[in-house]
């Protein structure tokens, strides 16, 4: 696999990644990643995309629950 932005080599390891959003921050370590050998851009799949981001929104709803119950 080839980088998108230099043509590089893709290796396949884990990485961090954090989400920030106006009310949370959430961090999830080690999830399978591509990450260039020479720029260090990162590739997620579209299957960790698809988890993180449903990480996000299913936090997003329950701090508004929160918020909404005080």
């Amino acid at each position: 696999m080839k980088c998108l932005y230099c043509d590089g080599e893709m290796e396949k390891t884990s990485s961090n990644y954090t989400i920030n959003r106006k009310d949370f921050h959430l961090f999830i370590q080690n999830i399978p990643v591509y990450v260039c050998t020479q720029c260090h851009e990162k590739y997620f799949g579209e299957e960790e995309v698809e988890a993180m981001q449903d990480m996000a929104k299913t936090l997003e709803s329950k701090v508004e629950n929160v918020r909404a119950a005080g």
